[in-house]
């Protein structure tokens, strides 16, 4: 007479993968189905990410160079890499600039911008009209006019801030204060200025005020291309160092690394970047923050070996595509800078409800 088989040990829902007695690995559990793991961008590699993000900013600005080109075709291919270039070099310093200052800030929604940056570029540029006036100003060099931009940003900003990053007892809430504060001031004075200007300079100064790729100096574009690459290189060797200071002002001090010295470095740095892309176009507020956030979303792991290329290509991909399909799609109906701005300040809004500060 045939035994009579014991019966099994029951299996709970929540186990995965674990054999409990009596049961073998080829036993399947009725109504059990594994569901398809979803396509997830944190799930590549870095490589494999860079790569991607790779293609299609080559796919972005072919598509921009060729599509509807009609004909010149020399004249159109010249002005729309003029405008390549410039939206290359913003992509590259607005989003390494932003990187690095997140970093050393030791949190993921301040900005060289947020922090009053921007305010100063409009009141320096307020301040050139209303002392040599708007005739002098167009007419100015602009390779001078650029140099003293870019100068009085950098000294300006960098004695300003360092002291605000260098101290040990910086909290978020004194930063965002400070920049606040800092930020209305200037743009308080430049109101008072502007509004003691003649009509006609304020509508030239008015000019200035927001950033734009259809006229962009290519003199000015290859000196800012080649500070802007300089600078990059200067930050891929500090790639390690960024890594122990993301892990806060203590920790890094501890494995060794000259936090003040370095967070000076990177604020200048910083300081020149974003200088440089305000001169060359205009200010662009929340850039920095759009692609900087959407970085960190895509990467699994916060290595500023992967970061770094990936902030420059989505800074590309955004300007590039955005203003692609602002043109093809859309007709110009508005500038790109104006849809930045405003899903840069939608993103900052979430940013500070959802309280993801360091």
């Amino acid at each position: 007479m045939a035994k009579p088989l014991a019966p099994s040990t029951p299996v709970s829902p929540g186990d995965d993968g674990d054999l409990t007695p009596g049961h073998s690995r080829g036993v399947s559990r009725p109504g059990r189905r594994f569901a398809p793991r979803s396509f997830s961008l944190k799930r590549m590699s870095p490589a494999v990410l860079i790569t991607l993000l790779g293609v299609l900013a080559v796919l972005s600005i072919v598509l921009f160079m060729t599509i509807d080109l009609r004909g010149n075709l020399s004249y159109a291919l010249t002005r729309r890499g003029i405008r390549v270039g410039a939206m290359l070099v913003v992509a590259v310093a607005v989003g390494l600039s932003t990187l690095m200052f997140q970093t050393v800030t030791s949190n993921r929604i301040l900005t060289p911008s947020i922090m009053g940056f921007d305010a100063l570029y409009i009141l320096i540029q307020t301040a050139l009209v209303f002392t040599l006036g708007s005739s002098t100003l167009l007419t100015a060099s602009p390779s001078l006019k650029f140099a003293v931009e870019v100068g009085l940003m950098v000294v300006f900003s960098g004695l300003l801030y360092r002291w605000l990053f260098t101290g040990g007892n910086g909290s978020l809430h004194l930063m965002l204060l400070v920049g606040i504060v800092i930020g209305t001031l200037f743009r308080g004075f430049s109101s008072l200025l502007q509004r003691l200007m003649e009509p006609s300079e304020y509508i030239v100064l008015q000019d200035l005020f927001f950033a734009s790729f259809n006229q962009v100096d290519p003199v000015l574009l290859g000196i800012s291309a080649v500070v802007v690459a300089l600078v990059a290189a200067v930050a891929w060797r500090l790639r390690k160092s960024f890594d122990v200071l993301a892990l806060g002002r203590e920790t890094a001090i501890n494995l060794g690394v000259d936090h003040r010295r370095i967070v000076t470095l990177v604020l200048v740095l910083c300081s020149v970047l974003v200088a440089v892309s305000t001169a060359l176009v205009g200010p662009v507020t929340f850039f920095g923050l759009l692609v900087v956030s959407l970085a960190y979303q895509t990467v699994r792991k916060f290595s500023h070996a992967a970061l770094i290329p990936i902030v420059c290509l989505l800074g590309v991909i955004t300007l590039v595509g955005g203003q692609l399909v602002l043109e093809r799609v859309f007709g110009f109906a508005t500038a790109l800078s104006v849809i930045i701005e405003f899903a840069g300040g939608l993103l900052f809004l979430y940013l500070l409800l959802k309280g993801s500060l360091k």
